[in-house]
């Protein structure tokens, strides 16, 4: 009966892991294509929230219904802290790189140059790569002779290890915000304070200006 008892326990815990690292690599930071429609006027922006030390990779490139003339863009990716990524002008497409110094909003903005005179608005496909994702995956095999299953293997270690990061990032935040509730509840709870005194000073004030106005006019 123990040792049932064991092996069913062994099956438990396997499954619990199971499910714990299927809901860690749904978190962790990985690849997404997305359309943006840039108006003739304005600008379109797309922003992830992305922990420090992670890559990021992503092409963009203008499509057009007009295959004669594709019409350019203007291209401008900026940190949470507003420092300038990277920034190109009357482009049809490109590819930006960079590894985040910084967690918080990472913002990719895109506008027209003025040179489209079509109708509608312009389509931009953005193939948005952040983590393991990114990585490349063909470099690393060769550099390091793997392939097959060894190569599998390093993926997951990578998404294992992409995963305890992202649990420690949101633990971080968690308290993080925590801390800011708790100040921001002690501060308006002391203006709660400071606002029945000063309802009450100037209760008690009324009062005695009231108290020497009748008696002045001798109604009390």
């Amino acid at each position: 009966m123990s040792g049932n008892a064991d092996v069913r326990r062994s099956a438990m815990i396997r499954s619990a892991l199971f499910v714990v690292l299927l809901w860690g690599l749904s978190n962790v930071p990985a690849g997404d294509a997305i359309w943006l429609n840039v108006p003739k006027t304005g600008t379109k922006c797309v922003s992830e929230e992305i922990q420090s030390n992670v890559v990021v990779l992503a092409d963009y490139v203008v499509v057009s219904e007009d295959h004669g003339h594709v019409p350019t863009i203007s291209v401008k990716v900026t940190s949470p802290y507003g420092n300038n990524l990277y920034h190109k002008e009357n482009v049809t497409h490109g590819q930006f790189a960079f590894t985040t110094q910084e967690a918080g909003n990472y913002l990719a903005c895109f506008w027209s140059d003025g040179q489209y005179q079509g109708s509608g608005e312009l389509s931009v496909n953005i193939d948005w790569k952040t983590g393991i994702a990114a990585k490349d995956w063909e470099s690393v095999a060769r550099k390091e002779k793997i392939e097959g299953v060894e190569l599998e293997l390093a993926k997951l270690e990578a998404a294992v290890e992409a995963i305890h990061t992202n649990l420690i990032y949101m633990k971080d935040r968690e308290a993080e915000l925590r801390s800011t509730s708790e100040n921001t509840n002690a501060r308006v709870a002391w203006f709660s304070i400071m606002s029945l005194g000063i309802c009450i000073a100037a209760s008690c004030l009324q009062i005695w200006y009231l108290k020497r106005y009748f008696q002045k006019k001798k109604l009390i």
